[in-house]
């Protein structure tokens, strides 16, 4: 469903499993971290709010979304992390940059996702305007940080469920 009709904050508490065994990884872009840094913050709470332990939520920045891809197979190969979050944020400018950016990270989360067993969490806002982003990072449609954490939750959920 597309963003303008849903707020990406809005979701059944019950439906989420509880978080408390579980471990993240949260790799954040230092580019556009007025948005960035909120997302991180509505991806923590939530975590949080479902029972995720302050130590088990481990935040390690990178330059820009570009590095999202390296900083998240990182995690996946040096922390132990049972999902990983990719928190960016690339607003479209007047070259081709933009394209490029968010082509690489998207596929880099991509084929992460297929060739891992560790969960990656595409949590890349990609807009036209930064008042755009701005309405996904605690605006009128809420936090994508708070759509990442759950998301993050059930996929470690999901995986721990065919593991058994």
């Amino acid at each position: 469903m597309a963003t303008a009709y849903h707020n990406l904050s809005e979701y059944d508490f019950n439906s989420v499993p509880d978080a408390k065994e579980m471990k993240f990884g949260i790799v954040v872009s230092e580019w556009n971290f007025d948005i960035t840094g909120k997302l991180l913050e509505g991806a923590m709470n939530t975590l949080k709010k479902h029972g995720a332990r302050d130590e088990n939520i481990l935040v390690k920045t990178v330059p820009g979304s570009f590095e999202l891809t390296f900083g998240a197979n990182q995690f996946i190969e040096y922390s132990n992390v049972d999902a990983v979050i990719a928190i960016g944020c690339v607003v479209r400018g007047d070259t081709p940059h933009f394209d490029y950016v968010c082509m690489g990270a998207t596929q880099g989360i991509a084929q992460l996702n297929a060739t891992g067993n560790v969960p990656v969490i595409y949590g890349l806002i990609t807009t036209n305007t930064m008042e755009q982003a701005e309405d996904r990072a605690g605006g009128k449609l809420g936090n994508k940080g708070d759509e990442c954490a759950i998301t993050a939750i059930k996929m470690i959920d999901f995986a721990w469920s065919l593991q058994k």
